[in-house]
């Protein structure tokens, strides 16, 4: 289901690039630098491990977000993204692994295309996740590994006037940490890999 969706969306923004080449009326200058939205985010992970006869459950989270994108011409952008996410982890029918929180800063360079109100864009990056606010559940401690990791995103902006805007965005996180349980001599990888799904609100200024 998640990648029927975002192959959706990918094939609206193509259709929106399109219709845009006959509108020719913004000139080079005519862009705000900056903007700056509010979203609401949806982090679905698709977990997966190294662990043999283990499957590792890592709950979805809801959460607000900000992201701050400067434009260096009409097209090319770079986004920063800020936000945290609590995540339950347990073992299915296994251990509950208690929660943990991370906090994933991603840089984004995107491309931004125009068609009347909408302004679709496509995006790449990196993301630095940092885990904190552990809670082992039923193990004693759980340290997770701080990891670099790889963005994908594409997304539409709809003007509502001049200066504000709304936004849908889907961004694919590619990420994994190495956990270790407390007393063991050895980590084990975990992919993480969310779906990242908002909403939200936006202002050019």
């Amino acid at each position: 289901m998640k990648k029927v969706i975002f192959s959706a969306i990918l094939a609206c923004l193509f259709v929106f690039n399109a219709q845009a080449q006959d509108d020719n009326a913004m000139s080079n200058d005519d862009f705000s630098k900056w903007q700056v939205r509010f979203r609401i985010l949806s982090v679905i992970p698709s977990p997966s491990d190294d662990i043999d006869g283990v499957d590792v459950d890592i709950s979805t989270a809801f959460t607000p977000e900000f992201d701050f994108t400067y434009f260096f011409n009409k097209n090319i952008a770079a986004e920063l993204i800020l936000a945290t996410t609590k995540h339950d982890v347990n073992i299915k029918n296994g251990p509950d692994l208690g929660h943990v929180w991370l906090l994933p800063p991603t840089l984004n360079l995107q491309y931004h295309f125009y068609a009347d109100n909408f302004k679709p864009y496509l995006g790449a990056g990196i993301n630095y996740t940092i885990f904190y606010g552990v809670d082992g559940g039923d193990l004693e401690d759980i340290d997770y590994e701080n990891t670099i990791g790889f963005s994908l995103q594409a997304g539409v902006d709809y003007n509502l006037n001049e200066k504000w805007f709304l936004n849908l965005d889907l961004k694919k996180l590619f990420l994994e940490t190495d956990v270790t349980p407390k007393g063991a001599t050895e980590s084990s990888k975990v992919g993480i890999d969310p779906l990242v799904i908002g909403f939200g609100v936006g202002m050019k200024f």
